[in-house]
């Protein structure tokens, strides 16, 4: 184990505390390790400062309402390139570089677009193609482009209800088919398109296929449960028998196909597209750069988690050594705190939050706190600790719980730093509020994330193998056992 002397955080923490043990040694004062120590070093130990006490400014959610301008879309389009760019300045040979640059160019263009995107879709059997047709007879295809969705709701195997609202998502305005009263599929779909502040209208068509008061009756039920944006039509309404009786006597009989009704749709969709058209194509422009960003931010993220990943592993076995090697409890203290202080620093630098010394420190006890409040520390003790009773030997072993447990929640605290850096904004806000909340989610998250009894014993394993001479270590068995 290369152990980062070089750190000054890091020397400060571990000499204090060899200097205390050094003291109690001379008095012959030998403190046992006990279940206190262990959450007294965990008070301290572990971090997460938070920089930002709000989502970010151009989250979606936040769109509906706003005004909308050509220079807040120029603005989403500048946050989303800084993303871009941060990705070429650490990973500058990412494969995904090329392809992102192209897409936020086009993002530019698109300010300008006259041409109005407007895409149908609906469930299996709900008249989009029909409608598409008789849309087409009527609207002029310069500054109108219809495109239909695949069904949604399909059996699984098929193309995903993701991939198709992703793909809706493109769109400047989208009409949702239905041939009923809804579904609860249909009714959820419909609350992420808003969500998404994707302007859409509801179209209940075929409703020439109810008697007159069911028609009415549920396009009553739409508009109560929508509010908004709900029309009636029949793009193919069925056939009638017309007959036909003539002097002679004779009578002819034919069916006959009725015009389309989509006269409602045809106002009231000319009227948002007069109105609305150039905030249609900006919000939709905003609505691509923040998905472009997302896509980019991830990929950011991925770089950084693979540089932070071996740091978090090297902190927490010399988190585990330091407790493992001196019995006394202010050792675990000091040396955990410090640990986590210096780890709170390198994972920092990574994820371009620059921390001093004072607020390493703040973080470390911060989190450590915090655990104690969530009972994490407890959790974790138990969990470990009947990982090893499966071996007396190993469970007897001087220090071997206290240093696996300080070895698990070093990496609980770097794992939920990291998780929530990855939430932030990137290199473009910056504060010191401390979101609780936030800090609260993220270290719940992680640690269930971290609970599983097959990660636990095999944790347990690599931490006995690094603290326990190789004539000392005993496998760890039990994986049957439940771990609370």
């Amino acid at each position: 184990m290369v152990v980062k002397l070089q750190r000054p955080i890091l020397v400060g923490g571990l000499g204090l505390s060899f200097s205390l043990w050094m003291l109690d040694s001379w008095h012959d004062s030998i403190v046992q390790v006990g279940e206190f120590g262990l959450l007294s070093a965990l008070a301290v130990g572990g971090g997460l400062w938070l920089f930002q006490q709000n989502r970010p400014k151009d989250s979606l959610k936040q769109l509906d309402g706003m005004v909308v301008d050509r220079a807040t879309v120029e603005s989403a389009i500048a946050k989303t390139e800084t993303v871009i760019n941060q990705l070429a300045q650490e990973a500058e040979n990412h494969p995904t570089l090329e392809t992102l640059r192209e897409q936020v160019a086009q993002l530019l263009l698109e300010l300008d677009r006259q041409q109005i995107k407007v895409a149908v879709t609906g469930g299996k059997s709900v008249g989009k193609s029909t409608l598409i047709q008789v849309l087409q007879n009527l609207e002029t295809q310069n500054f109108v482009s219809l495109q239909e969705t695949a069904p949604l709701f399909r059996e699984v195997g098929e193309n995903s209800d993701a991939a198709i609202l992703a793909e809706v998502a493109k769109s400047d305005f989208v009409l949702f088919l239905t041939n009923g009263d809804l579904t609860d599929s249909e009714f959820q779909t419909l609350q992420q398109l808003k969500a998404a502040n994707q302007p859409n209208m509801l179209v209940f068509n075929k409703q020439d296929q109810y008697l007159t008061d069911e028609s009415a009756n549920i396009l009553l039920s739409l508009k109560q449960r929508m509010q908004e944006n709900v029309v009636a039509t029949a793009a193919s309404p069925i056939a009638i028998k017309v007959r036909k009786h003539e002097a002679d006597g004779s009578v002819q009989e034919w069916m006959e196909q009725p015009a389309a009704d989509i006269q409602q749709l045809t106002q009231q969709l000319g009227e948002v597209l007069a109105q609305q058209r150039q905030r249609l194509v900006w919000v939709t422009t905003i609505r691509k750069a923040g998905l472009l960003k997302a896509e980019a931010k991830n990929w950011l993220n991925g770089t950084r988690r693979d540089r932070a990943t071996p740091i978090i592993e090297q902190y927490q076995w010399i988190a585990a050594a330091a407790a493992f090697a001196n019995p006394v409890p202010a050792f675990d203290i000091l040396a955990t705190a410090a640990i986590n202080a210096q780890m709170v620093m390198d994972l920092g630098n990574i994820y371009q939050q620059k921390f001093s010394l004072e607020q390493a420190q703040t973080v470390a006890g911060t989190m450590g706190s915090l655990m104690l409040k969530l009972g994490l520390v407890e959790l974790s003790t138990k969990a470990i600790s009947t990982v090893l009773k499966s071996n007396a030997l190993t469970f007897v072993a001087g220090g071997v719980v206290q240093g696996v447990s300080a070895a698990y929640l070093t990496r609980v605290a770097g794992l939920s730093l990291v998780e929530y850096f990855q939430q932030q904004e990137i290199a473009i806000d910056s504060g010191t509020g401390l979101n609780l909340d936030n800090l609260r989610q993220t270290l719940q998250k992680v640690f269930q994330q971290n609970q599983q009894i097959g990660f636990l014993q095999g944790f347990v394993k690599q931490g006995v193998k690094r603290l326990l001479p190789e004539v000392q270590q005993v496998e760890v068995v039990g994986a049957e056992k439940f771990v609370g």
